[in-house]
């Protein structure tokens, strides 16, 4: 018998959009930052048909597709990505995404000011 109080999310639950918004330049697309001293991990979501300009940092990202499917370019090498794959960018690596169906990644940035938060964000006071 099915536990009536687990479910399969689609989207983020509360205590993922209770995190401070991010600032982002992508129309349409969100995210969310849980900060720590030295890196950022963030959560996105990206409707379909966007796409993330080229780009690189001086640091590592690591991220994981939650659901949905992305085409990353990351150094003149493109690879489809869909829910439980991961992917590395190394430091200095141009990269792009575009996003075939809305689609959630999470990504872990080596860097702590990667993200700023949106100055009217969603954050729950303590």
């Amino acid at each position: 018998m099915a536990n009536p109080k687990v479910k399969k999310l689609i989207s983020y639950p509360e205590v993922i959009t209770r995190l401070p918004e991010a600032e982002l330049q992508v129309e349409g697309a969100k995210a969310w930052i849980l900060q720590a001293e030295a890196s950022q991990l963030v959560f996105f979501k990206f409707p379909a048909g966007k796409c993330l300009p080229s780009h690189s940092h001086n640091y590592d990202q690591w991220g994981l597709v939650i659901g949905g499917e992305m085409e990353l370019t990351v150094a003149g090498e493109t690879g489809t990505f869909k829910k439980g794959d991961e992917y590395l960018i190394p430091a200095g690596s141009v990269h792009f995404a575009r996003f075939l169906c809305p689609t959630r990644v999470m990504d872990y940035f080596s860097e702590k000011d990667r993200y700023k938060p949106k100055k009217s964000s969603n954050q729950v006071a303590p």
